[in-house]
C-alpha cells in the first residue's frame, strides 16, 4: 500500500521526472501561434490595401486621442478609415465557433435578422486564442429573440440581454435596438460619416458604446467578415489597451472598466495607453464605490482563468492591490517589492502554478484562489517546515491517513525552494518526528481556516495595513461569509483513521476534472490546490 501511494503521490505532484506528463493538463486544444496582421482590408469604398506588417516590424505609433464622430472637417477621422476585413486572413474558421453558438447564429439568421459575434470573442479569435465565451448581437428585438428561442430569459434592468440556453451552456444575445436606447456614446450627435450605409451606421453606433477598442470588433460568420470601425485591429497589432472615449470619462461612466483594463492587459500581455494608465491611477479610489459582488466577479475573472500572476503584478504596479487585496499588498510591502519589480515570491509563484493548470475555457471556481490566499496568509503569519506543508498537501490530495501522508513526505528527497521566507528550515528526524509533524499539520490546517475567516474582517484588514504606513490602506471586503465558510471546510478532515476505507485512490494517470473544478466541487478543488502548493514548494526542474 505504501509503495502504491508513494508512486501515486510522486507522479501526481511531479517529484519524479518520469511522471512529468501527468503534472500538467494537456493544452493541445489551445492555439498559441504567433499573431500576424499581415492582411488586406476592404474599405467602405471597396478599395483594397495593406493595413499592417507582422507585429515585430511595426513601429509603435504616437499616443493620440481619437475622434470617431465622423464630424466634417475632422482630420483625425481621415487617419481612422473603416475596415471590412477578410476573416480568412486572420485564420478565423467557422469551426472555431462552438456548435451551441453556431446554432443560435443560424436560427436568427434564418429568421431574417442580421447577427454577429461581438466583443472579446472576436478579439481572441483574431489573436488565435480560445475565447472565454461568445457574445451575440442581432438586429432582432429581445422579444423577437424570445420567440425564436421560447426557453430563453431576458435578464438585466439597465442593459437587458437574452440568455439562450443550449444544453448546459448559456449564450448571451443582445440587441442593437436595446443598446441604442440604453447605451452612452462619446459623441451624442451620431452624425453619419460620408459613405456610410444603414447597416454600417448601426454597427458603428454600437461600437462607440464599447469599453475598449479591442473589444469593439464585430464578426459576421455568414459573410466571413470582421468589421473594425474604431481601430481595434491597429491596437491589437500594437498590443495596446485603449478606451473608446477619453479614459477619464470612460472610467467615470463605468468604474469597473478600470479592472477590465487590467484584466485584458494581463491576459493578453498588452500595455495600457498613456491616458488609460494615468486614469487608472488617478481614479483608483473610485473602486471603493463599486458593489462588492461586482468586484468579486472582476477579481475572479483575473485569477481563475489563467492570468492570475500577471493580474496581481499589474494590480500592484498601478496601486490597486492596496484597495482590493490589502493583506496581500502589505505582504509585498514587507518584502520590499517595488512597483515594477520583476522578482518573484511565494505568493506570485502559487498563482503562477495555478495559471499552468487553468485556462479561459477551463477555469477554476473562486474557492480555489481564495484558498490559496488563505494558505499563503497562514504561512506568512507562521512559517512552516516544508515536510509539514507537503504532508498536509498529500493528506488533502489523496485523502490518505495522516501517518501515510507524513511517511510519503518524509521519504521525498527533492529539494524545496529555499528562497521562500514562508518556509522554515527543515527539522532533523528524531524518534518522535512523526508525532510532531502530525501536530503541526493539524495546526497548519487550523491556521488556514483562521486566515480564511480574516479575509472578510474589516478590523483585521485595517490593522494589517497599519503596519505599513507607506502603503495606502483599505478595509474593503468583497468576500461573503458563506463563501469563506466553504473555503474553511476545504481544509478540515486531515486526521483520517488508518483503517478507514476509501472508495478510490487517485492513480498516476488521473487528470483534472475541469467541469467539477469550475463548479467548485469540494474534492476536486482540494486536489488541485494540493498540486499547486506542492509544485510551488518543490518546483519542477
Amino acid at each position: 500500500m505504501f509503495n502504491k501511494l508513494s508512486s501515486m503521490a510522486y507522479g501526481s505532484f511531479g517529484v519524479s521526472s518520469k511522471a512529468l506528463v501527468y503534472c500538467r493538463p494537456c493544452y493541445g486544444s489551445i492555439r498559441d501561434l504567433p499573431f500576424s496582421l499581415r492582411t488586406s482590408t476592404i474599405g467602405h469604398c471597396g478599395c483594397v490595401g495593406a493595413i499592417a506588417a507582422p507585429r515585430n516590424v511595426v513601429k509603435p505609433r504616437k499616443e493620440e486621442s481619437r475622434d470617431f464622430s465622423g464630424a466634417r472637417g475632422s482630420n483625425k477621422d481621415k487617419s481612422m478609415p473603416w475596415k471590412k476585413l477578410d476573416a480568412n486572413e486572420f485564420g478565423i474558421q467557422r469551426s472555431m465557433i462552438p456548435d451551441s453558438t453556431r446554432m443560435v447564429l443560424n436560427k436568427l439568421k434564418k429568421k431574417g435578422f442580421q447577427v454577429y459575434l461581438v466583443g472579446g470573442c472576436v478579439r481572441d479569435l483574431i489573436l488565435d486564442r480560445i475565447p472565454k465565451d461568445f457574445d451575440v448581437i442581432t438586429t432582432a428585438e429581445l422579444k423577437e429573440v424570445r420567440k425564436v428561442f421560447p426557453g430563453c430569459q431576458i435578464v438585466g434592468r439597465r442593459f437587458p440581454i437574452c440568455h439562450v440556453y443550449v444544453d448546459d451552456i448559456i449564450i448571451e444575445v443582445s440587441s442593437f435596438s436595446t443598446s441604442a436606447r440604453t447605451g452612452k456614446a462619446p459623441n451624442k450627435s451620431f452624425r453619419r460619416p460620408a459613405g456610410c450605409d444603414e447597416r454600417d451606421y448601426i454597427r458603428w453606433k454600437n461600437c462607440l458604446q464599447r469599453d475598449f477598442t479591442v473589444n469593439g470588433l464585430m464578426f459576421d460568420p455568414s459573410e466571413n467578415v470582421v468589421y473594425d470601425y474604431i481601430g481595434g485591429v491597429e491596437d491589437l497589432r500594437n498590443s495596446k489597451v485603449r478606451t473608446v472615449s477619453a479614459a477619464n470619462l470612460s472610467f467615470v461612466e463605468d468604474t469597473a472598466r478600470i479592472l477590465r483594463a487590467i484584466r485584458i492587459a494581463a491576459r493578453l500581455g498588452f500595455s495600457l495607453t498613456k491616458d488609460v494608465a494615468i486614469s487608472v491611477k488617478e481614479l483608483s479610489s473610485s473602486l471603493l464605490r463599486l458593489d462588492p459582488s461586482r468586484i468579486r466577479m472582476e477579481i475572479n475573472y483575473m485569477l481563475a482563468y489563467g492570468s492570475a500572476e500577471a493580474s496581481l503584478r499589474l494590480l500592484w504596479r498601478f496601486g490597486l492591490m492596496e484597495i482590493l487585496l490589502p493583506i496581500q499588498a502589505s505582504y509585498l510591502v514587507s518584502q520590499g517589492f517595488r512597483r515594477r519589480d520583476g522578482r518573484s515570491n511565494m505568493l506570485l509563484s502559487l498563482f503562477r502554478n495555478l495559471d499552468r493548470l487553468v485556462a479561459p475555457d477551463r477555469p477554476c471556481s473562486e474557492f480555489l484562489w481564495i484558498g490559496i490566499l488563505a494558505f499563503h496568509k497562514a504561512l506568512v503569519d507562521q512559517p512552516r517546515d516544508p515536510t509539514v506543508v507537503a504532508s498536509f498537501c498529500l493528506a488533502i490530495y489523496s485523502e490518505v491517513s495522516l501517518s501515510e501522508a507524513i511517511a510519503i513526505a518524509r521519504s521525498n528527497s527533492k529539494q524545496h525552494n529555499s528562497h521562500f521566507q514562508e518556509l522554515s528550515s527543515p527539522e532533523k528526524d528524531t524518534a518522535d518526528s512523526e508525532s510532531k509533524i502530525s501536530q503541526q499539520v493539524i495546526k497548519l490546517a487550523e491556521s488556514i481556516r483562521s486566515a480564511a475567516r480574516k479575509l472578510n474582517n474589516r478590523d483585521y484588514i485595517a490593522n494589517a495595513m497599519s503596519k505599513y504606513p507607506q502603503a495606502p490602506g483599505s478595509d474593503m471586503v468583497f468576500l461573503s461569509r458563506l463563501m469563506l465558510e466553504r473555503v474553511e471546510k476545504m481544509f478540515g478532515n486531515v486526521r483520517r483513521k488508518e483503517n478507514q476505507e476509501r472508495d478510490d485512490v487517485p492513480s498516476l494517470e488521473r487528470r483534472i476534472n475541469y467541469k467539477s473544478l469550475a463548479l467548485g466541487d469540494f474534492h476536486e478543488t482540494r486536489r488541485v490546490f494540493a498540486r499547486i502548493v506542492f509544485d510551488t514548494i518543490y518546483p519542477l526542474a
